[in-house]
């Protein structure tokens, strides 16, 4: 794990959205917004960094971003869908045009057969887009499952901020 690396993505992603004028927001779980404070880090951060939400229980991605309780049960919230949500409610309840979503098992308990520990589900959407979302298996301890799931997320938002 090195730090260094996730403060060159954060400055290589806020080249991106000043040139573009864009503003972030992250809809963290597992990572406990580790992205937010990544990006955060780094001195002007308010000029493309709009804000974070940290939900760590269903009951916070239900209340502060609107995911349902329907999708959750169904689901579960490691799954695609409830990322896609939480990336919907960020834009719905922030006032930034880009957004990130992670929800993931960073162990070492808390996995099942069909969800172990390393899953990590990360969307990805700019305003009036569609989420794109990805499931990963990231392997080692859980501070290591929690880093690459930091910077899988950061690398793909630069992805779409230069697309």
């Amino acid at each position: 794990m090195d730090e260094n690396r996730l403060r060159q993505l954060a400055d290589r992603l806020s080249h991106e959205c000043l040139a573009k004028q864009h503003m972030l927001m992250t809809a963290e779980s597992c990572t406990g917004g580790w992205v937010a404070k990544i990006c955060t880090d780094l001195p002007g951060s308010s000029r493309w960094f709009e804000q974070g939400f940290v939900t760590y229980s269903n009951r916070a991605k239900q209340r502060m971003l609107g995911v349902s309780a329907e999708t959750l049960s169904e689901h579960g919230a490691v799954s695609e869908a409830v990322v896609c949500q939480m990336t919907a409610g960020a834009l719905e309840h922030g006032n930034g045009d880009l957004a990130v979503a992670i929800s993931g098992i960073a162990g070492p308990g808390g996995g099942t057969p069909l969800k172990p520990p390393g899953t990590v589900w990360i969307a990805w959407q700019q305003d009036g887009r569609d989420a794109n979302a990805r499931c990963f298996h990231f392997s080692g301890e859980r501070d290591a499952i929690r880093f690459r799931a930091v910077e899988t997320a950061l690398e793909g938002l630069i992805e779409l901020v230069r697309e």
